[in-house]
């Protein structure tokens, strides 16, 4: 049995309506937004792609590899956090998408399968590509990281040309479903004024006006209860004509407390995403050198492929075995499906994950940011041969990240006791409580070890 939904204190976070500012309400309702941000970065994304192409063959000295990893990687999580999924208003594969449209789209509804399986794809290219990236070397190759972002593009072309909308962006892209998780977690919020949408009848936000075009993520504002699949493009705010449409702040992981339509998929991802973190922290570290001699001594092959492929498969396995572990221990006590225990709670770990993610890009943007830098007066042949790319120290950076990580464990514990206390009563809750409580510990824990150990830079 269900109780009542626990009231949060009153918080300067909780509520404040961002566009009872008059100079945020007006550059969101002006024509200006998004496209005077959206250029600007569609130029930049070019001249990453062209220096990637065409630039130094080594990544050390790549001014596309450099950007892309080293500091747009990194400040994506952050982005999310902060300002949900804002990047996907801005995004260049977005900004393509529509550019197509407008001179050859067909306007095709979207394919069943896409709708029914899109996010299973998306966590299935997610994986792939981490994979990838090991085993072919895209991220410590400029030409490598060029081809996949060429793909990528290709894939956004193919799909603006014949389907309606951004379809890739909500049923293909493979940072959508990380976009989607880690929004939820954010600090900011878009939706309709229950009052004021129940007498709409023109659904002008979601079928578009003469002022902007519909969703393009295929929302209807009215309804929305998540920040999963809002891309804060701002077109549900010009057109419509009642002036129902909120941009709030909240506490962080808010949205958390009470998802309304949990999916397994977006669970399971969640699960999947720590494991990368904890493959991307392994292979950087000097014990990785010893860790595949000690697989190839297992194997009997010496194949990268193979014994990183077992090492993969093992990290991404092994927080979905441990969520399914805690949710099989849960259904002895709170009489749940296990599948609903699952699904419930392994939106929990997205905190976690949030923090893990920021936690390990940190030690890229901070100890190697004086990269973008040095590969950028490299162009116009200013050496800086021998100079230090560190931002602060490693012992500041290791202190940054323990604090993330413990941040992140708070915050998905609060996670568990609140939909705990949501969905079930009195010892219950208790009772439920604790198998997650031991997930989120054993999850922080191991983060905190790898994060004790020497990393390897990228550039």
């Amino acid at each position: 049995m269900n109780s009542q939904p626990i009231k949060s204190a009153p918080s300067w976070l909780d509520g404040r309506n961002l566009l009872n500012n008059k100079w945020i309400d007006r550059f969101l309702r002006s024509h200006w937004y998004p496209g005077i941000i959206q250029w600007p970065t569609l130029i930049v994304f070019v001249v990453i792609i062209y220096q990637l192409l065409l630039g130094p063959s080594t990544a050390h000295d790549n001014l596309g590899t450099a950007l892309t990893w080293v500091l747009w990687w990194p400040i994506i999580p952050i982005i999310f956090l902060f300002l949900g999924r804002f990047w996907c208003a801005i995004c260049p594969f977005a900004t393509i998408n529509d550019f197509v449209q407008n001179f050859v789209g067909n306007n095709r509804p979207v394919p069943h399968f896409l709708k029914k399986y899109g996010v299973w794809i998306i966590d299935a290219s997610f994986i792939f590509i981490t994979w990838s990236d090991h085993v072919w070397g895209v991220v410590g190759s400029p030409v490598g990281s060029g081809v996949l972002l060429l793909m990528l593009t290709t894939a956004v072309v193919a799909s603006g040309a014949f389907f309606e909308r951004r379809t890739f962006c909500r049923h293909l892209c493979f940072l959508g479903g990380l976009a989607g998780n880690y929004a939820q977690a954010g600090m900011l919020s878009l939706h309709g004024t229950p009052d004021i949408c129940a007498k709409c009848t023109t659904a002008s936000c979601y079928k578009g006006t003469e002022k902007a075009p519909g969703c393009p993520i295929f929302e209807f504002p009215k309804t929305m209860s998540s920040s999963a699949n809002c891309v804060l493009c701002g077109d549900c705010i010009k057109n419509c004509p009642n002036g129902s449409i909120q941009l709030t702040l909240r506490p962080p992981t808010k949205e958390l407390w009470f998802v309304h339509k949990p999916r397994v998929e977006a669970a399971f991802l969640a699960a999947v995403i720590m494991g990368i973190v904890f493959v991307q922290n392994v292979t950087m570290l000097e014990v990785w050198t010893s860790i595949l001699s000690w697989l190839e001594s297992i194997t009997g092959t010496s194949s990268y492929y193979v014994n990183f492929s077992i090492t993969f498969l093992f990290a991404i396995t092994l927080p979905v075995t441990l969520l399914g572990w805690a949710s099989f221990v849960a259904t002895k006590s709170n009489n749940a499906s296990f599948v609903d225990n699952f699904t419930r709670f392994g939106y929990a770990i997205i905190a976690l994950d949030l923090a893990a993610h920021i936690a390990h890009n940190l030690f890229h943007m901070l100890a190697e940011g004086k990269s973008i830098i040095y590969t950028g007066m490299a162009i116009f042949g200013v050496d800086s041969i021998g100079a230090s790319a560190a931002l602060v120290s490693t012992t500041t950076i290791q202190v940054m990240q323990f604090g993330l990580i413990g941040l992140g464990f708070l915050g998905s514990l609060y996670i568990v006791y609140r939909v705990a206390q949501s969905n079930h009563q009195g010892d219950v809750i208790l009772a439920t409580f604790k198998p997650y409580a031991i997930l989120m510990a054993g999850l922080a824990i191991l983060n905190l070890v790898l994060f004790t150990l020497p990393m390897a830079m990228r550039m």
